[in-house]
């Protein structure tokens, strides 16, 4: 089978590989040796960047295959890895503030940050860049599902509503309600809707002379990829939050911007290279999907998974703050990519309200404090 990889692997791809290799190898025996923090969050950092190099790689040759929806549905899913694994390691020390946190910095990173940067680039880069809508309009609505999944448990929960006293009754419903939506959705998002820009991206692969990796390469190098990338996470946010508790920063600060986006790297890589290279329908796909992935796939998951471990319970009841920065980013994101074209302009909206959310939890609760 390596064998077999190489015969298909361009020499970019293979160049790619071995520092990805190399990283995080370099971080596995830094961590576990006992270095200091700040030499394991570089080199982390450097193994996040590589990983997410060769997922890019392997989703683009992925992409002349089954088309924008489907390897967006893929890729997400192996993307969204790494925050599963630091959530779970999370709520089993208790963390229950970090990863709620973290879950709604995800959405908010990839529905404003990521996606905004990825027009921001894109449309500097080729002007006014065009997308199919059908799948797009459909992830729009259902992450504003999103937002009354957790705007509903929390009004319903809160004092003098019928539920006060069983937020963890009308969460585990609110989760399996969710769960059964998204079932439902991933068939439309593999059909998806083959935009222009896709029809580019696969005349370019035809025309560029580079080899083609076989369907079975791209899936085997996106898998592992994706499982080294969830233990390079974890190995970054661990060398991460000792700074973070010098530096004094509130535990929703971590959460929401710090773990979140880094737990999301590879995506984050991989949608903004697919912007420059002008592959608008697999940039939205890539970063959408993502999102609602984490709102209606991960978000329930974790919340169910909690109640097995033992330790205390990740509702879905949030401050309303969140609630509201979810809603505003559902809504801005589903008026900008409602008519299937993108600029620089909208990219900087989205930028600015992510930032402005961010500064929003700056202040509060140090970590460790």
């Amino acid at each position: 089978m390596p064998s077999r990889l190489l015969a298909v692997a361009g020499r970019r791809a293979l160049i790619l590989g071995a520092v990805a290799i190399a990283a995080t190898a370099a971080g596995a025996a830094l961590k576990f040796s006992g270095a200091g923090d700040i030499t394991v969050f570089v080199v982390t950092a450097i193994a996040l960047a590589s990983l997410a190099s060769v997922v890019g790689e392997a989703t683009d040759q992925l992409g002349t295959r089954m088309g924008p929806g489907a390897t967006g549905v893929v890729q997400s899913a192996l993307g969204n890895l790494p925050e599963l694994f630091i959530s779970i390691f999370a709520l089993k020390a208790g963390l229950v503030v970090v990863v709620q946190t973290a879950l709604i910095g995800s959405i908010l990173a990839n529905s404003l940050l990521v996606l905004g940067i990825a027009f921001v680039v894109g449309g500097i880069k080729h002007g006014t860049q065009t997308f199919g809508t059908s799948s797009v309009r459909m992830t729009a609505m259902l992450l504003m599902l999103s937002v009354a999944s957790l705007a509903i448990p929390t009004l319903a929960s809160a004092p003098g509503a019928p539920d006060f006293g069983h937020a963890t009754f009308i969460s585990v419903v609110t989760s399996i309600v969710l769960l059964i939506v998204f079932a439902g959705s991933i068939p439309l998002s593999i059909k998806g809707t083959i935009g222009p820009s896709h029809e580019k991206q696969v005349e370019a692969a035809l025309e560029s002379g580079e080899p083609r990796w076989t369907l079975a390469a791209s899936i085997i190098v996106l898998a592992l990829a994706g499982v080294a990338a969830a233990l390079v996470s974890d190995w970054f946010v661990a060398s991460l939050t000792p700074a973070m508790a010098r530096l004094r920063l509130s535990e929703e600060f971590v959460g929401l911007v710090i773990v979140a986006i880094a737990g999301n790297a590879v995506e984050n890589v991989v949608g903004i290279t697919a912007a420059a290279r002008n592959q608008s329908d697999l940039a939205v796909s890539l970063i959408l999907n993502s999102s609602l992935q984490i709102a209606l796939l991960l978000v329930p998951v974790l919340m169910l998974l909690s109640l097995a471990l033992g330790g205390p319970v990740l509702t879905l009841v949030v401050p309303m703050l969140f609630i509201t920065a979810v809603a505003l980013a559902a809504v801005l994101s589903a008026l900008i990519v409602f008519d299937g074209e993108s600029t620089y302009v909208e990219g900087m909206a989205l930028i600015g309200l992510y930032i402005i959310i961010a500064a929003s939890v700056w202040y509060g609760r140090p970590v460790g404090g």
